[in-house]
């Protein structure tokens, strides 16, 4: 039989749907919070079989007395109208669970009523099958892409930067755990998750204006920060020190930075009067030939997977492409495409496959005023410059702020990936890039009213 509290909530996801019916979201977070309590209350041990078979019947029989009994297409038992019957059925279907010595851990196979060993097993809607869909589907435990994405609530709250909106937050590279944020306050926090209670680890002053954008270096071993002062600094996040200090050669304002993936000994900055520029950080120096021009104040910038095309968005609605060298830094102007006319270009994410169904080069954009773009990257033709084809556009609260978006972390070879983005409304959302509609598949609700993911006010992140 299985642990009885993965069968406790076998029995509560069966009747998730009938709870807050409006609100579906609310339904994932409560089975995703449920699961977390039962995990821990499972650590003190189990009971003996007889009460946990107990506790099951009693579980069951009160939530059909709640909200029904639950009917099932082709089984007798389930067209009872019986609250108690209809438990029943459950009950015994969450006993036929069997431990499958070759399965996953929390993976379980079902030897139900009517099944017989030849039958195939029934796969959840979306799942494409072949062996790699079926990895992911253990993996996954045999959840649903929205359960994939719903949370519990709240884990932390930092709230250092007060008064002060922070711009940027961002995870050093593959550490769930260390992360660092700016603020317009003009400090930089470094802060860790775990392990042991959440904490700052040290906050770096040194700039005279508000930091606009932050990046880490591949190793997690230097930050590099783009401040209103016109200055980029170094810094070294493990004791604080700034390392080097470049001010802009044109005075103005740095909007936004990132490292060359392909050689971290490059940096590039975008500034307020237009311009993109490649910097040498071990000699303070710009590259030689490492200058682009915008048509308007540079506030996003990426570079895709192989880091060879530098991406670049502004305040006039336009991307724009450069080829860069990754030894020498130099760019190469390649293309622009007028993406949002009039509006402005706050962020900009690239990766090299949207989904199973997308394998193409992708580029997620968010353009004021109120659009989150999915642009398929290809060759134009002749040329061979890279070029944009939307491929979905989801609708967004966007009309003042430096909203920011990215492609979501947990991907499978399910149907269906994600992409997460800040809103104006104060949520976060979540959006199934697969869906031709209701592509929402969970949103995060606003923390005590002012909380605004990925463009946070009032210093909380």
């Amino acid at each position: 039989m299985a642990a009885v509290w993965q069968q406790v909530l076998a029995v509560d996801a069966r009747y998730a749907a009938y709870r807050t019916p409006r609100w579906p979201q609310f339904r994932t977070q409560y089975v995703r919070r449920r699961s977390q309590l039962l995990r821990e209350q499972a650590k003190g041990g189990e009971p003996e079989g007889a009460t946990r078979r107990w506790y099951l019947r009693v579980r069951a029989r009160l939530l059909a007395q709640r909200y029904g009994a639950l009917s099932e297409a082709g089984s007798c038992r389930g067209h009872s109208g019986s609250a108690l019957r209809g438990s029943r059925t459950t009950l015994d279907r969450m006993e036929d669970f069997e431990d499958d010595p070759r399965a996953p851990r929390g993976h379980r196979r079902s030897l139900s009523r009517g099944s017989h060993p030849g039958a195939p097993p029934e796969r959840p809607p979306g799942v494409v099958p072949t062996p790699l869909a079926e990895a992911s589907r253990a993996m996954a435990g045999d959840t649903t892409l929205g359960e994939n994405y719903a949370f519990a609530g709240v884990y932390h709250v930092f709230d250092q930067h007060s008064d002060s909106a922070v711009p940027r937050v961002q995870f050093a590279h593959d550490d769930r755990h260390l992360l660092a944020c700016c603020s317009l306050d003009g400090t930089i926090s470094v802060c860790r998750l775990a392990p042991g209670p959440p904490a700052v680890l040290r906050v770096l002053r040194g700039h005279g204006a508000g930091v606009a954008d932050v990046a880490w270096s591949l190793a997690n071993d230097v930050l590099v920060s783009a401040s209103l002062d016109a200055t980029l600094r170094l810094w070294a996040p493990a004791d604080g020190r700034c390392i080097r200090r470049v001010a802009d050669p044109d005075g103005a304002a740095l909007l936004c930075c990132a490292f060359q993936p392909l050689n971290n000994n490059l940096t590039v900055v975008g500034s307020a009067r237009h311009m993109v520029r490649v910097v040498n950080i071990s000699t303070g120096k710009a590259a030689r030939g490492g200058a682009g021009r915008l048509p308007g104040r540079v506030l996003a910038l990426c570079f895709d997977a192989a880091g060879r095309v530098l991406w670049a968005g502004d305040d006039r609605g336009s991307v724009s492409s450069f080829l860069c060298d990754p030894n020498t830094g130099r760019l190469t102007k390649a293309s622009r495409v007028v993406v949002q006319a009039g509006g402005s270009i706050t962020s900009l994410s690239a990766r090299a496959w949207a989904s199973r169904e997308a394998p193409d080069p992708s580029l997620l954009v968010n353009a004021c005023p109120d659009r989150l773009l999915l642009f398929r990257v290809v060759e134009e033709e002749g040329s061979g410059a890279p070029g944009l084809r939307l491929r979905r556009s989801f609708p967004t609260r966007h009309r003042e702020q430096p909203l920011r978006s990215c492609f979501c972390p947990l991907m499978s070879f399910r149907q269906g990936a994600c992409v997460v983005t800040g809103s104006e409304d104060a949520c976060v959302h979540f959006f199934d890039v697969g869906r031709s509609a209701r592509a929402t598949v969970n949103t995060l609700p606003p923390f005590l009213g002012y909380f605004c993911p990925f463009s946070t006010h009032r210093g909380a992140a």
